[in-house]
């Protein structure tokens, strides 16, 4: 759900009010009619073979049960709701800053900025970037000791690449020897904070989509190296 004040306004206690007295009534309702077909049942009953009243006490206790079960899946669901409006409320602050995630980079000629971790121990790493179809494009040896760096998006021969998704690695050296392959996260601006299927979902430029625990680091546009 995008976060705008219309969109906002359907999470108010005055809704949720309005959902639960509309699940009070049909409940309600549903006694009301579970009585009538009692009443009926007793009326049309067998004088002769009449009802136990044991009967009528385990029917009362299921009818009982079910309109407990109701009710708890009505409050499990305002509550999810509730819940989901306000990590989307919490959550808007960050629409427009950068957040940092190792989901897909959306390259459109501009260097990204990334953040390589070198595993312990290494002499050496080397970035690998791979297109959206899997397929590496370029291979690259990175200097040690720097928490960012920026990729040009260019191939082996300097060539510029095309424009679109990208993944990193980062492989991890001693002596010559790979210790170690890991994903590169890479920082890019939040164009929207919505509600997903899952839970809260963080839409980054170029529609990259991630959930919102996913998201490692925040820092202000243009903050960069």
């Amino acid at each position: 759900m995008e976060i705008q004040s219309q969109s906002q306004s359907q999470f108010t206690p005055q809704t949720q009010s309005r959902s639960a007295q509309g699940a009070s009534d049909a409940l309600s309702s549903d006694f009301e009619t579970f009585l009538l077909m009692l009443t009926t049942q007793m009326e049309n009953q067998d004088p002769l073979n009449p009802i136990e009243s044991q009967d009528f006490a385990v029917q009362l206790a299921t009818f009982s049960g079910v309109e407990q079960q109701v009710r708890t899946n009505d409050l499990l669901e305002s509550l999810a709701g509730g819940l989901g409006a306000s990590g989307i409320a919490q959550l808007a602050s960050w629409v427009g800053m950068e957040a940092r995630s190792t989901a897909p980079a959306q390259f459109d000629g501009v260097p990204l900025t990334l953040a390589p971790e070198p595993a312990p121990g290494a002499d050496s790493a080397v970035l690998v970037a791979r297109n959206a179809f899997g397929m590496e494009v370029s291979r690259q040896e990175i200097p040690l000791g720097q928490t960012t760096i920026e990729w040009a998006g260019t191939a082996q021969n300097a060539t510029p690449l095309a424009s679109g998704q990208y993944r990193f690695t980062l492989e991890s050296f001693s002596q010559g020897e790979l210790i170690a392959a890991s994903s590169v996260s890479s920082y890019a601006r939040v164009t929207e904070a919505r509600q997903g299927m899952n839970g809260v979902e963080i839409v980054l430029e170029g529609g990259v989509v991630v959930p919102s625990e996913q998201i490692t680091a925040l820092r202000e546009s243009g903050s960069g190296p």
